[in-house]
């Protein structure tokens, strides 16, 4: 017991360490990551002002689902589209999932869901399947249009008919929140 207390200090950041930078502790950083995530819906307006909205220049995005098969953005012009970019490796990305799954859900009939994976297909599968996720995953297969270009995962963006980002959004958050849903609901109408 004398030597725990003389050495709590280091336990304890040795603990921390080990559970937050370690495979080990994915778990927990996607916990806290969720909760956070719920706090910033909440504060943070998902909509872009007036002036930053930009419009897509090219819809020619090649994406390969994973059936194999070769999907053109053209192909879903005048839609209302959501693309998040993610991978199985992130925090972040991982918290988000479930609130992406749920939105899909309610969604999927009136707008076009795309979860471009930055990932290995079989660890996309594995992740998918694991967790019971029905979503869309998509692998690019050509270059994506400038006005999407980040290095930041995960990242999404929701698209108008119009081929206008009305939402350009880095980090987890609560896609399923009832911001996005009276958003979604504004745009499909």
């Amino acid at each position: 017991m004398k030597f725990i207390k003389k050495h709590l200090s280091n336990i304890l950041f040795f603990g921390f360490v080990l559970l937050l930078f370690t495979p080990y502790g994915l778990p927990v950083r996607t916990t806290l990551i969720k909760g956070m995530s719920l706090v910033t819906t909440q504060i943070f307006s998902i909509e872009k002002d007036k002036e930053d909205i930009k419009k897509i220049s090219s819809f020619n995005w090649k994406l390969v689902n994973n059936e194999g098969d070769i999907v053109n953005l053209e192909s879903m012009d005048g839609k209302v589209i959501v693309v998040n970019f993610w991978a199985t490796w992130c925090p972040p990305c991982i918290a988000e999932m479930p609130s992406f799954q749920k939105l899909y859900d309610a969604y999927k009939d009136d707008v076009v869901f795309l979860f471009v994976a930055n990932d290995k297909e079989n660890k996309v599968a594995a992740f998918l399947n694991k967790n019971d996720y029905t979503i869309p995953v998509y692998f690019e297969a050509s270059n994506r249009p400038v006005e999407m270009q980040s290095n930041s995962l995960p990242t999404t963006y929701i698209i108008n008919r119009k081929r206008e980002i009305v939402v350009d959004k880095t980090g987890a958050l609560d896609w399923n929140s009832k911001k996005v849903k009276n958003l979604l609901d504004e745009l499909i109408q």
